[in-house]
C-alpha cells in the first residue's frame, strides 16, 4: 500500500474511533454487530433517508474494522423532479465517511399506476445487476423494525396467510444475491439519532407523507393506536411467535420438495409426482409457490389466489397447461412439469 493510501486509511480509522468514543453511538454500533457477521465483500443500498444513511455509517465502520471491500449504490428513479439533485446530495453526504457511492439511474418510461411497487422492483433490478457485475453476493438494505411492523399490517389488510405475515426476514435470496436487512432490531428513532449525529442532514422523501399510499396511511394509524394501548413491542412479539409456526410448516414443505419433486439442472425445470399434491393444503400451496418462484426467477411469490387456482385445476384434471410467475405449468397424467415460460 502506498504512503498516501496508508495516510487516508489512518485518517478514516481515527475519524471512526473518534465517533465511537461517544457512548450512545458505540452502543448502537455494538448492537449492529451482534447479528451482522458477514466476512466477505458486500454492497449497501443508500436512499439518502436517515435509515439508509445510518446503515451506511454502521456498515462502513464494520467494513473498516474487518478490512472488507464494500460498494455503496444510490438509485435515481427519476420519478420526481428533484430526484437527481437528491442523489447528488446523498453522494456528497457519504463522502463525509470517505464513501464514493455510485449513482444507478433508471432510464426509460415511468409507470403511471402502481408506482411504488414498480419502482421497488426496478430498484432491486438495478442493484442486483450491479452486484452481479462486481461479483458481490451480499446486498444490505435499510429496512428497520418500523418497516417490519408496517409490512405486517399491510399484509394483514390484504388477507395474507401466515407466510405473508412474517415474510420480512433478516436474509432472503434474489437471483443468487443475498438481501441482508441488518437493521430489523433498530427502531426509527435510533436511526434518526445516528444520522443526525454523523451526517447532520438527510433527504426527506415527500412520498413518505403522501396519504395516497397505503403504507403512509397505516404508519399514521400506528401513531394514533398508541393512545389506545397498542404496543409495537407486543406486536413484534406476536410476529416472532408466528414465525415459530411458520418454521414448522417450512420444515414439512422442504420434506415434500425433497421426497416428491425432482429438479433438473440441465433443463431447469421441476417434475412433481402425484404425492406432491396429497399433502395438507398449506404444504402443497407453499411447495408449489416455491417451485414457481425458483423456476420463474422472481423476487416475490405469485399471488396466492392464482396459485390456489392452479392447485384446484391440477387436482381436477388429468391434462392441462397454464402459465404463472414466468413459468409454464403442464400436467400430463400424474406428473406436473414446471418450466421457464418462453
Amino acid at each position: 500500500m502506498s504512503q498516501r493510501n496508508l495516510s487516508v486509511k489512518n485518517k478514516i480509522h481515527n475519524s471512526i474511533n473518534k465517533i465511537l468514543d461517544k457512548k450512545n453511538l458505540k452502543k448502537l454500533y455494538l448492537k449492529f454487530t451482534k447479528k451482522f457477521k458477514i466476512k466477505s465483500s458486500f454492497a449497501v443500498a443508500v436512499s439518502g433517508g436517515p435509515d439508509s444513511l445510518a446503515l451506511a455509517f454502521l456498515s462502513k465502520v464494520y467494513a473498516e474494522k474487518n478490512r472488507l471491500i464494500t460498494k455503496y449504490f444510490i438509485v435515481d428513479h427519476k420519478l420526481r423532479q428533484n430526484s437527481t439533485k437528491e442523489a447528488l446530495v446523498t453522494k456528497r453526504l457519504l463522502k463525509k465517511l470517505k464513501i464514493n457511492a455510485k449513482i444507478l439511474t433508471w432510464k426509460g418510461r415511468k409507470p403511471k399506476s402502481n408506482i411504488q411497487a414498480v419502482a421497488r422492483n426496478k430498484r432491486y433490478e438495478l442493484l442486483i445487476n450491479e452486484c452481479k457485475k462486481l461479483k458481490i453476493n451480499h446486498l444490505l438494505l435499510g429496512h428497520h423494525a418500523d418497516d417490519k411492523l408496517e409490512n405486517f399490517l399491510i399484509r394483514l389488510t390484504r388477507g395474507s396467510g401466515l407466510r405473508g405475515l412474517v415474510s420480512f426476514s433478516e436474509t432472503s435470496n434474489f437471483n443468487g444475491i443475498c438481501l441482508e436487512r441488518p437493521l430489523l432490531d433498530f427502531n426509527k428513532k435510533e436511526l434518526i439519532y445516528l444520522t443526525s449525529n454523523i451526517f447532520k442532514n438527510s433527504i426527506n422523501d415527500p412520498s413518505n407523507e403522501n396519504s395516497d399510499f397505503k403504507r403512509v396511511r397505516l404508519r399514521k394509524m400506528i401513531e394514533t393506536l398508541g393512545d389506545e394501548g397498542f404496543s409495537l413491542i407486543k406486536l413484534n412479539k406476536t410476529i416472532e411467535n408466528l414465525k415459530f409456526s411458520d418454521n414448522s410448516i417450512n420444515f414439512d414443505v422442504q420434506e415434500n420438495l425433497k421426497k416428491n419433486s425432482f429438479f433438473s439442472k440441465k433443463k431447469q425445470n421441476f417434475l412433481l409426482n402425484q404425492f406432491f399434491f396429497k399433502q395438507p393444503k398449506e404444504i402443497v400451496f407453499r411447495s408449489l409457490s416455491q417451485c414457481i418462484k425458483e423456476v420463474g426467477n422472481k423476487h416475490y411469490y405469485s399471488r396466492g389466489d392464482k396459485v390456489l387456482r392452479v392447485i384446484n385445476t391440477i387436482n381436477s384434471k388429468n391434462d392441462f397447461q397454464t402459465t404463472l410467475g414466468g413459468c409454464m405449468i403442464k400436467k400430463i397424467n400424474n406428473t406436473v412439469i414446471i418450466s421457464k415460460e418462453i
